[in-house]
């Protein structure tokens, strides 16, 4: 979801949740700045359901561990800044009244050509901050890519790709294994279009 619209007042975290903006529109609070987010293209929130449905049945036989959609991520290094992750989870429970989710131990991020500057530059190294966030995974929405990092030690981290259609990203977090044949199933991508074939007419018009 990428910014479209900066007030010039900052606000205080509390200031931010008691806010109304009254446009019906979702932000994000940015150092201090509420930030409008666009909404997300289909895509999107078909690879965002899949992840949910995936990891919420993995997290069934684990109470108080839940997974949670477009949750609120507080940073640990500004206390005037309150991410919104696609997905996240935690085996603390969580206030009803809370606002963010607290101790996420696994933090998801879709990427989409608009958002993944902002995610991978500011909210990866702030997510990447929080002690006890052990992984974070990056699902780009265009093509078939997920990035997955996780935590070695307090300095360290391990990241590992994943492209093939086959292949299998292994969830340590949570004991959870995802298969990106699943998470892009009923997504069209560019790189799965088959190319057009020319037809008489348009191979005259080349000539």
């Amino acid at each position: 979801m990428s910014p479209v619209t900066k007030p010039k007042r900052t606000m205080t975290l509390e200031e931010f949740h008691k806010w109304d903006s009254g446009d019906g529109l979702r932000y994000e609070l940015i150092d201090g700045v509420p930030v409008a987010m666009t909404s997300p293209a289909n895509a999107h929130g078909t690879i965002v359901a899949k992840l949910a449905r995936r990891i919420g049945e993995s997290l069934d036989a684990r109470p108080p561990c839940r997974v949670m959609v477009e949750v609120g991520i507080v940073s640990p290094t500004r206390a005037d800044t309150w991410y919104q992750a696609d997905l996240a989870v935690s085996c603390k429970r969580q206030p009803p009244d809370q606002h963010s989710i607290t101790e996420p131990i696994l933090i998801v991020e879709v990427l989409s050509p608009s958002t993944e500057n902002q995610d991978r530059k500011v909210k990866l190294v702030d997510y990447r901050s929080i002690p006890s966030v052990q992984e974070v995974l990056l699902v780009d929405s265009t093509r078939r890519y997920c990035e997955l990092l996780r935590r070695l030690d307090d300095n360290r981290w391990l990241t590992e790709l994943a492209v093939d259609p086959d292949a299998v990203l292994r969830l340590e977090s949570i004991d959870c294994d995802l298969r990106l044949s699943d998470i892009y199933s009923n997504v069209e991508l560019e790189q799965d279009k088959q190319p057009e074939q020319a037809t008489p007419e348009t191979q005259a018009a080349t000539e």
